[in-house]
């Protein structure tokens, strides 16, 4: 598949999904059938913020494996907005720096609706803006150790 910088990340972010389907669709069973496991206290539906559409998947593919029912990634703050909105999320997932924008109107809505958020980010502490500062930040690359964590605690909401 040929990337172009240039393509929207909306028209990206649709490309491969689709190709991620492909590949999950003609993938041969074994003849096992593996279930996930049981969401042991994790939320059913979780919005990831993210601009970048690999880390974006590689979100996804984690927490669904986790055994999260739904979840759901817009790459700017627009879309997430329109898809709280829509549905409201039990839990998201946000990156700090987007592209030319900041995830923190993403941020204020998701606390006004005291809806649990944590922050995926590569930079330090000091681009959270104080109002912020106790919601956890899970550094970029992240385990998924940490992930895990920070979604059983579903912290700062309900």
């Amino acid at each position: 598949m040929v990337v172009s910088f240039r393509e929207p990340a909306d028209a990206l972010f649709a490309r491969l999904r689709q190709r991620a389907v492909r590949i999950r669709v003609s993938t041969p069973s074994i003849g096992v059938i593996m279930e996930p496991a049981p969401p042991d206290g994790l939320p059913d539906d979780v919005l990831i913020v993210e601009d970048d559409p690999i880390i974006a998947l590689d979100f996804e593919d984690t927490i669904l494996g986790f055994g999260v029912k739904i979840v759901r990634t817009a790459g700017n703050v627009a879309m997430a907005l329109d898809m709280i909105a829509e549905r409201l999320p039990d839990f998201a997932l946000l990156d700090v720096g987007l592209v030319r924008e900041q995830s923190f109107a993403v941020a204020e809505r998701l606390d006004a609706l005291n809806i649990p958020f944590a922050f995926a980010t590569g930079y330090g502490a000091g681009r959270v803006p104080a109002a912020f500062a106790d919601r956890p930040r899970l550094p970029k690359p992240c385990s998924s150790d940490a992930l895990w964590a920070v979604l059983r605690t579903r912290p700062g909401g309900a």
